[in-house]
């Protein structure tokens, strides 16, 4: 998994394999560890109703997708599910789950043999 925070927003991006451990078994987890001790969890988790919300508890993020959504977002034409959580001062946290798309362009850096295939790349 991929995760990116910007302001009130969090973006997480998934291969193929993490989208079918999500429908087989409900959730998926990472996590980057920065020191000893010191480490940031993430997870999706789906959830039989509700809506799609976020919580950050004891250094894990959890991102709760229903049921529903899940079910639509396995669909090979949808790219993401998306939620909008209110937050108590009155702002918004923005919510992305998103398919993580091979590049159009490789990079040597990154594995890609895990990502789904580039709609945008000409067949």
């Amino acid at each position: 998994m991929k995760l990116r925070i910007r302001g009130n927003s969090v973006r997480i991006r998934v291969s193929q394999s993490e989208m079918i451990q999500i429908m087989d078994l409900g959730f998926v987890e990472d996590s980057v560890e920065f020191a000893p001790g010191q480490r940031l969890d993430y997870a999706v988790k789906v959830i039989t109703y509700g809506e799609v919300s976020a919580s950050y508890k004891e250094s894990k993020i959890s991102v709760l997708l229903p049921k529903s959504s899940i079910e639509t977002w396995n669909d090979p034409s949808e790219i993401s599910v998306k939620g909008e959580q209110q937050l108590e001062n009155g702002g918004v946290l923005t919510i992305l789950i998103e398919k993580d798309f091979a590049c159009l362009v490789p990079r040597k850096s990154e594995e890609e043999a895990d990502l789904f295939p580039n709609p945008r790349k000409a067949k």
